[in-house]
């Protein structure tokens, strides 16, 4: 046995040791995520060019991704960086350049905001794709597009993927209307509903499945799977997914208030209680905030406009979990704010999806009946997806 290949066997135990002593370990409820289970992966990473998606929350323990890989040899050709940045410190929408990260000199390659050129060259430069990132289990939150792009290349330029999968906050339910695709957008780019109930790993075996990638290819795709997770865990993430989704709270809320970007009313940007509270000018409600530019929302609506609306931050962790889409707030806002046809934009189609949503409520129609019209593609689409599921219903 040659030296190199001796180093190849030993390369999943030498990062078990690593990550013990960086403080590896299952978390608290029994939940293991893809990326710390090394054993199954590390090996198959050896003799490798690899390229990695990841961002903030790519941490195995205490330790990024990123960081454990490259300190124990693995060579990293390139770093995918989605939407916020690498490191997620950018606000949303906001472009994300390349450049190099300094804690181990890998180039960054931007998908969001970067050129096909940039992110074709590394792909030809690397054998193997890793995506570890943390989703949040919507159809407008951009993580699973930037997962979708990779999965076009690597099908085109035979390259290979591996998802280091995580658990899905809110991969307990499935709600909202099926994409109608003459609204595919940089924000909904499959015809899944608003609220999917899947991680990322079993949505990619349904991209693959369904034949969903450009001109029906395939990406050789392998999941490393979480343990202790089912489709009935609540589970809490350990590091917030991006600036504006700062805890359980917000991300448990994010369903049923993300369609106020499509609309002049503030959901909270530029404040302390992002997608927790919501408020206009024009409205009548008990709690008063205003806008200001920050890192995180350096042009937010209503920004520097005292806006008066409603503080949900209060909501029990009990209420928040048995939430389903509430389009109640936005049906509030509509009325409360008198802006008539000046308070929808076209991109609110873009975010519910279908049309039928904004014309019934200019109609004066409830939350709940708007909610009904979605039933059948609830049922539709959870009957199709069982197929990829790697978890418990």
């Amino acid at each position: 046995m040659t030296p190199k290949s001796i180093i190849h066997k030993l390369l999943p135990i030498v990062l078990l040791a690593w990550g013990a002593l960086c403080g590896t370990a299952v978390a608290s409820d029994g939940i293991t995520p893809g990326a710390e289970r090394t054993e199954a992966y590390v090996g198959k990473l050896k003799g490798k060019r690899v390229a990695i998606l990841a961002n903030q929350t790519s941490m195995v323990g205490t330790t990024h991704l990123v960081d454990t890989l490259h300190a124990i040899g693995v060579d990293i050709t390139a770093i995918f960086a989605a939407e916020h940045g690498f490191r997620g410190d950018k606000g949303a929408g906001e472009k994300i350049t390349g450049g190099v990260d300094p804690r181990t000199g890998i180039k960054i390659v931007s998908l969001y905001g970067g050129s096909k050129a940039a992110l074709d060259a590394a792909m030809r430069g690397c054998d193997l794709v890793v995506v570890d990132i943390q989703d949040v289990g919507t159809r407008f939150y951009t993580y699973y597009i930037t997962m979708l792009r990779l999965m076009n290349r690597c099908a085109a330029l035979s390259k290979e993927m591996m998802v280091l999968d995580r658990p899905n906050p809110t991969g307990h339910y499935v709600d909202g209307p099926i994409l109608d695709m003459k609204h595919k957008s940089g924000v909904g780019a499959l015809p899944i509903p608003v609220v999917h109930g899947m991680t990322l790993g079993e949505l990619a075996m349904m991209i693959n499945g369904e034949r969903w990638l450009d001109q029906g290819r395939k990406c050789r795709l392998s999941v490393v799977r979480c343990t202790g997770y089912d489709h009935r865990t609540f589970y809490t993430l350990p590091v917030a997914p991006s600036p504006n989704l700062p805890d359980m709270t917000a991300i448990y809320l994010y369903p049923s208030l993300c369609y106020f970007e499509g609309t002049p009313v503030s959901l909270g940007r530029g404040t302390d209680k992002p997608f927790k509270v919501y408020g206009h000018p024009r409205m009548r409600g008990d709690y008063d905030f205003t806008p200001q530019s920050t890192t995180a929302a350096p042009a937010p609506p209503c920004l520097g406009q005292r806006c008066h609306g409603y503080d949900l931050s209060g909501l029990g962790m009990e209420e928040l979990r048995s939430k389903r889409i509430d389009l109640t707030y936005l049906i509030t806002a509509y009325r409360e704010s008198g802006l008539g046809d000046k308070f929808f934009t076209p991109f609110f189609e873009k975010l519910i999806g279908v049309d039928y949503v904004r014309e019934m409520i200019v109609a004066g129609k409830s939350a709940e009946e708007i909610s009904k019209m979605w039933e059948g593609d609830v049922e539709k689409f959870k009957a199709m997806r069982r197929p990829y599921l790697l978890y418990a219903e």
